[in-house]
């Protein structure tokens, strides 16, 4: 598994299995995923799925210490519940420690429990935090009043949703992007694009892996989820081709900069959110 280098040295997988939506009838996957080879698993409090993880990791039987854990602050624990969200995170995933601790959203507070985040990293109980789904504003904002830049910020970004602009502020503050939903949620139109097609089949892989392979060129980690074991190793096998620039540019005309109601500056969205658990 490759890595990226965090902004304190740190080594992060670039790719990683999201588990969204997984429930206890997917444990296997998670089994096999890290069996063969993935090495970040990215769950999350909102998730309700962190126990789930625990077991997992266990019954793979791959030593913990070589595992790189994310875990996420979910909203409505901002501010002076962020330490217990913490801790309750950590007796979940069974772990002392966390490889990763993210602020989900930048919901009411964020600037709170970024300062209670900084002494949980201070303290030695997180290797490194960073935050998600965060604009430039809310960076701004965190580089602001904090004392620790950011390791990571998570964002939604796929083909149809490069985030060019922020993805070219987090290069310039050394702050590693993460893609989720990397796929578009299962976008069709993604996957059956004419272009993702022809560039695939120039390689022999499938438009899924050129999406992949799209985002390691940019020095983007993603987090794809999958519960198919062929699909979970065929995420991983992108490390055997490059794009030529010309691809790249190919790709990078297909941006739409399309969102829908789960956007980041979205304030009632993010209001509303803090009475959900």
């Amino acid at each position: 598994m490759e890595n990226y280098v965090l902004n304190n040295g740190v080594l992060m997988p670039k790719v990683g299995l999201g588990v969204y939506q997984m429930k206890n009838q997917h444990e296997d996957a998670i089994v096999w995923a890290l069996r063969n080879g993935y090495r970040h698993i990215d769950t999350a409090a909102f998730y309700h799925n962190e126990e789930l993880v625990a077991s997992a990791i266990q019954k793979s039987g791959v030593d913990r210490k070589d595992i790189f854990i994310t875990t996420k602050l979910w909203n409505s624990d901002h501010g002076k519940k962020t330490k217990q969200a913490f801790e309750t995170s950590l007796k979940k995933l069974k772990t002392d420690y966390l490889d990763l601790y993210l602020i989900h959203w930048p919901s009411p507070k964020y600037i709170e429990s970024w300062e209670v985040m900084e002494q949980l990293y201070k303290e030695g109980k997180v290797r490194a935090i960073g935050v998600s789904n965060f604009e430039r504003n809310h960076l701004e904002d965190v580089l602001k009043h904090g004392t620790i830049v950011p390791a990571v910020d998570q964002i939604h970004t796929n083909v149809f949703l490069q985030q060019e602009e922020l993805h070219q502020y987090l290069v310039k503050n050394q702050i590693q992007h993460v893609a989720w939903g990397p796929f578009g949620h299962g976008n069709q139109q993604l996957f059956n694009h004419p272009v993702l097609k022809e560039i695939a089949e120039k390689y022999g892989k499938t438009t899924a892996q050129v999406m992949l392979r799209w985002n390691l060129e940019r020095g983007i980690s993603v987090i794809p989820k999958s519960i198919n074991p062929e699909r979970l190793k065929a995420n991983l096998d992108i490390v055997d081709f490059r794009l030529s620039q010309e691809e790249m540019r190919r790709i990078s005309s297909l941006d739409t900069n399309k969102r829908g109601f789960v956007n980041p500056n979205n304030k009632l969205m993010l209001w509303v959110t803090q009475f959900i658990r």
